[in-house]
């Protein structure tokens, strides 16, 4: 037994936030999904590319503006590149098309093991996907993704 144990010191509790929208999660609950999961869905980049924080990009990539289309295509690298499993909220899991089932499992798992639980499929999805799919999935996050919102008169 530990010195800080018999002082009575509690274990420091394990705690989990959405990996998207930064919610607390509570123990047990959430979805566990890999990279190529979340990088594979179109309504994941809409969100991504109309925040707040990189609209003006998208803007400037339907203005025909390289830089907008440079910071695009870093935006999806940075994301496809994660290795590590994504923990997601329920309010956020609707964006995914995915084995909702598999993925909560996956959670559990993952809060059993204090967040050390990685499913094999996890990792950079440039290594977890086809090549052909990847490709598909980064052009429509850099040159489609937020289209609407950019341009409402289209």
């Amino acid at each position: 037994m530990s010195l800080m144990n018999l002082f009575g010191k509690k274990k420091k509790e394990f705690k989990a936030f959405c990996n998207i929208t930064r919610e607390p999660l509570e123990s047990g609950f959430g979805y566990l999904l890999t990279t190529a999961q979340i990088i594979s869905s179109k309504k994941y980049w809409d969100l991504v590319m109309t925040e707040p924080e990189t609209l003006s990009y998208t803007i400037s990539h339907f203005n025909n503006q390289p830089s907008g289309t440079q910071m695009r295509n870093m935006i999806f690298e940075k994301y496809a590149s994660v290795a590590k499993p994504w923990m997601i909220s329920d309010s956020i899991i609707g964006y995914f098309e995915v084995d909702k089932t598999q993925a909560r499992t996956n959670a559990k798992k993952w809060w059993e093991s204090e967040g050390n639980f990685i499913p094999e499929e996890a990792g950079p999805a440039q290594q977890k996907l086809e090549l052909s799919a990847f490709n598909a999935y980064k052009d429509y996050a850099v040159l489609e993704a937020g289209r609407g919102k950019a341009n409402p008169k289209r």
